[in-house]
């Protein structure tokens, strides 16, 4: 790798799983280091490549863990941040999941998102080679990580992709990933036109009304839910029933999708509701009379 980045003049990295391969990166000089998804789920295997790290300052990259879990990959960023390293990359390259999906790892993009909101000045790179697993969805999601604000890419190129040694069907040749690359368009965060940025300012206070409108709705419906949970406890009867929740799932998508909403969107948005009731009938239900009097 040392003798690559002497004949072509670009910097090289590699994965690091463990504080020996960090010991021999940094006696090589390697230019920096990435933190694989495999890797980021051990928070011991971690620190012991933070403590190796101590004393340096060579940029680090961490790549989310394999299942979609927030506060690992933030711990993960935390320790190598607490052993001194202040070049810090966070890298999306998706997560594992149960059932059908296009890709090979869903982006599950709200957890990159969420990220950013409690990082907010993380460097975000998306490798969309292991999200799509296959090179002809790259393009889609090289740009839908653009235009959420990322601010680059880790994507696998091969000179005879169909002969890699590992993940052949997600690599692309270096003119196929010019050529993908020119087609991409990045967007900016902001805009100095004036006009755009009061109508935007216009069009966002609609949202906000809405919001508002949507919350205290929302209040309602759960003060509804305890309404019910006490008729239930007067008459001893349980709080889920079946045919009720696919009775509601049924004519709620088929409502959401007259609208224009995803099946998908709207089964996520009934579960929380459906979960917040439950919670909510459940206290009510099993309250004794003295602690309602109390209260």
């Amino acid at each position: 790798m040392i003798a690559a980045r002497e004949a072509c003049g670009l910097p090289v990295m590699t994965e690091v799983a463990n504080a020996d391969h960090v010991e021999a990166c940094l006696k090589h000089g390697l230019d920096a280091l990435w933190i694989g998804a495999r890797t980021t789920v051990n928070p011991f295997t971690v620190q012991e490549i933070a403590d190796a790290l101590k004393g340096v300052d060579i940029p680090v990259f961490v790549k989310n863990p394999v299942n979609p879990d927030l506060s690992l990959w933030l711990g993960g960023l935390e320790r190598i941040q607490r052993a001194g390293i202040t070049k810090l990359a966070a890298i999306h390259r998706g997560f594992s999941h149960v059932g059908d999906s296009i890709y090979r790892n869903k982006p599950m993009w709200e957890i990159p998102i969420a990220l950013r909101t409690a990082f907010p000045n993380i460097t975000l790179i998306c490798d969309p080679s292991h999200i799509c697993g296959r090179r002809d969805l790259l393009q889609r999601v090289a740009q839908k990580a653009m235009d959420l604000g990322f601010d680059g890419w880790m994507i696998e190129s091969h000179l005879d992709p169909d002969k890699a040694l590992s993940d052949a069907a997600q690599q692309v040749t270096p003119e196929q990933l010019v050529a993908m690359l020119d087609t991409i368009e990045i967007r900016n965060e902001h805009s100095d036109n004036l006009t755009f940025t009061h109508s935007l300012q216009s069009i966002r206070s609609r949202i906000d009304k809405v919001d508002e409108e949507i919350i205290h709705l929302i209040g309602k419906r759960m003060r509804i839910a305890e309404e019910l949970g006490n008729f239930k406890r007067d008459e001893s009867v349980t709080i889920f029933q079946i045919d009720r929740w696919k009775e509601i799932l049924e004519s709620r998508t088929m409502l959401a999708e007259q609208v224009g909403l995803s099946k998908e969107f709207i089964t996520k948005y009934l579960e929380q509701l459906h979960k917040e009731s439950i919670r909510r009938q459940t206290k009510v239900m099993n309250r004794s009379d003295d602690s309602s009097t109390s209260l």
